[in-house]
């Protein structure tokens, strides 16, 4: 067993007690402080609650045993996720309202850990990343996204969209966004499973040059292209962005840059300067934040290692501005992403069995919490979701209207 797995293990290893003593309640107390705005309801393993000053309680908090409280005072971003993976913690009532109740009651952050804003991201510990988390099997994102696959924000042009229907809308924003042209050459950073490539293939008429690290990803981007008849239009790369070459009328990155490091962007925006053309426009669609702050650590080690949300001033500072690339238009689309990721919960919750069937429990319930709390992120604004279109510095070949650059 992985020294991270046991280790989320032991929360189920104690033996209960009986009942929980003065200190079980006094640190249960302790917490219930933390979130004393939060219409939430505590429960230890012997029957003993706290329940919410006011108001009715959305949720109900069960603590199972003296470990998973003693860890949740130690350490609550990491081990209430821990906890609740494994067991030793259930929520009984809405979990994603619970969440964003918790969101609601921190306020603004003052989280720990800025260490992650600086780890590593080697082409070799990228490639490892991705695997971790991408490479899961088609299989499983099959179970709850789109037929087409997106694993991004999509674009709701009205609420009650649908999930397809809303992300080839997404796909047509980017697109309307970078005014892309028939015969038009476009870089993709960070492709997913082809779907944005093969709608500007097909529906702008561009040649595309899509890059991923994904195995698995860039075999089924492959197979599709192949089976649609466009491959000789798309051309998917199972490389690092750092390895693009050649020049093109567009770069886009949609859903990438979270993934690259802080420490990276001067690479990307020299990256994107060498391929651009003189009259090239690009576009970086990403989960952001308002200020500087690391992702949450239960995150980062169970879903998505290496990731960081970073801020518009660290992207200007780090990937534009050294090039001299002039940002044209700056869109926050958190509200769409919060609609979306609740559209992939029901699908996830509706195919949960499945799910733990193809891995096990933990894992079904790692991904539940991981959906509801991305979900409240976005609905509390604890998570924007930025587009930033942009071109070199010197070309007058913009847009002369906001409305012409989505229409012209």
């Amino acid at each position: 067993m992985r020294a991270d797995v046991a280790a989320g293990q032991s929360f189920t290893d104690e033996v209960v007690a009986a009942s929980s003593g003065t200190f079980d309640r006094w640190l249960l107390g302790r917490i219930r402080r933390t979130l004393e705005t939060a219409p939430i309801r505590f429960r230890l393993w012997d029957g003993y609650e706290l329940s919410p000053p006011t108001d009715p309680p959305i949720a109900t908090i069960e603590i199972k045993n003296r470990r998973a409280l003693v860890g949740w005072a130690r350490d609550p971003e990491l081990n209430f996720g821990e906890a609740y993976m494994f067991g030793a913690v259930e929520v009984h009532g809405d979990l994603e309202g619970m969440l964003e109740a918790v969101y609601h009651a921190f306020g603004p952050s003052k989280r720990r850990g800025w260490w992650q804003r600086h780890m590593a991201h080697t082409v070799e510990a990228s490639r490892q990343n991705v695997h971790h988390h991408y490479d899961l099997g088609n299989d499983f994102y099959k179970l709850w996204l789109d037929e087409q696959l997106l694993y991004t924000c999509a674009y709701f042009p009205t609420p009650d969209a649908t999930l397809e229907a809303a992300q080839i809308a997404k796909m047509d924003l980017v697109c309307r966004k970078i005014r892309l042209r028939p015969g038009e050459r476009v870089v993709e950073a960070g492709c997913g499973w082809g779907a944005l490539a093969l709608h500007m293939a097909r529906h702008y008429g561009a040649r595309v040059q899509a890059f991923n690290l994904s195995t698995n990803q860039i075999a089924y981007a492959r197979e599709r292209a192949a089976r649609e008849g466009l491959a000789d239009r798309v051309e998917f790369v199972e490389d690092d962005y750092r390895n693009v070459s050649g020049t093109f009328d567009a770069f886009v990155s949609v859903g990438m840059l979270e993934h690259v490091g802080l420490a990276n962007y001067g690479d990307l925006g020299r990256v994107i300067d060498r391929t651009m053309g003189a009259d090239g426009r690009g576009l970086l669609h990403f989960i952001g934040r308002n200020k500087p702050e690391p992702l949450n650590a239960w995150i980062v080690r169970r879903i998505f290692p290496g990731a960081y949300p970073p801020t518009l001033r660290e992207v200007c500072d780090g990937v534009l501005e050294p090039q001299a690339l002039s940002v044209l238009d700056v869109e926050n689309l958190r509200l769409h992403y919060a609609k979306t990721i609740e559209h992939w919960r029901h699908r996830f919750d509706a195919s949960a069995e499945s799910v733990r069937e193809m891995a096990d429990e933990q894992f079904e319930r790692a991904w539940r919490l991981y959906l509801a709390g991305s979900q409240a992120a976005f609905a509390t604004g604890s998570m924007q979701l930025f587009q930033i279109v942009f071109a070199r510095g010197g070309t007058n070949n913009i847009p002369w209207t906001r409305v012409e650059g989505l229409t012209g």
